[in-house]
């Protein structure tokens, strides 16, 4: 089978190689046994390298096994699919990154922002700062990239508004951490499932003339950008609080 067989051979170690680093970066994150631009660089970043190289090798190799009628299409066609593990989700979450601003603290009222109260005590000082100092031109940066994000104004009593939001949190399948009533302010953490990376959100709920504006804020602890998750939530909250 000489060299035909070694291509398909090293394309699948390679492809098997690609997903345990991979897998590593994952779990060193989700155990907090990683540095983040470890896992993220060297893991992930290498996982997608190898990836892509075990693909072009295993490609090569299976129109090669096609053209020789020698055996090794299986092995080539799982290399690919085992790379294309690797590869498919880090090269979008590449692609989504590239498309939105290094930002990473989303708010629908960009002049008086929700302010998180409860959820600062289960933040650290190696987490983002919440001040929302940096970049300086953070809030252009939002309106330019999101301008959909805006304050959530409901025809309905304050009170019930609240009720609501609340619902809609617990739905999005967020951890709720606080519930003010009185001041009317919901906080709540929500975990990705992949990556475990956690983000803290704030709603607040206000009167606006007897009906209800209803402010989200979504803020990630880890991260310059958060390729667009935050207002990717506040989305997803915004439409399962206005049915229809």
């Amino acid at each position: 089978m000489g060299d035909r067989s070694a291509l398909v051979s090293w394309g699948f170690r390679l492809a098997l190689f690609s997903v345990v680093i991979a897998v590593l970066a994952v779990l060193g994150l989700r155990l907090g046994i990683m540095p983040l631009p470890i896992a993220l660089f060297a893991g992930l970043g290498g996982g997608f390298i190898l990836g892509l190289v075990a693909i072009v090798l295993s490609a090569i190799g299976l129109v090669m096994t096609l053209t020789s009628g020698k055996s090794g299409r299986g092995t080539a066609l799982a290399a690919i699919f085992l790379s294309l593990a690797v590869v498919a989700p880090v090269g979008s979450a590449v692609m989504n990154g590239s498309s939105v601003p290094p930002i990473h603290d989303i708010s629908t009222d960009l002049t008086d922002p929700p302010v998180f109260v409860a959820v600062r005590a289960q933040r650290t000082p190696s987490h983002n700062a919440l001040d929302r100092s940096a970049p300086e031109n953070l809030a252009e940066l939002q309106q330019a990239a999101y301008p959909d994000i805006q304050p959530i104004l409901l025809d309905r009593h304050p009170g019930a508004a609240f009720e609501d939001a609340l619902e809609a949190a617990q739905a999005q399948g967020w951890e709720i951490v606080s519930v003010a009533v009185e001041e009317g302010r919901i906080e709540a953490t929500d975990t990705t499932a992949l990556m475990g990376f956690k983000d803290d959100i704030v709603i607040r709920v206000r009167d606006e003339n007897g009906a209800a504006q209803v402010d989200v804020r979504s803020a990630s602890r880890v991260g310059e950008s958060d390729l667009g998750a935050n207002a990717a939530r506040i989305r997803a909250f915004r439409d399962a609080l206005k049915p229809g």
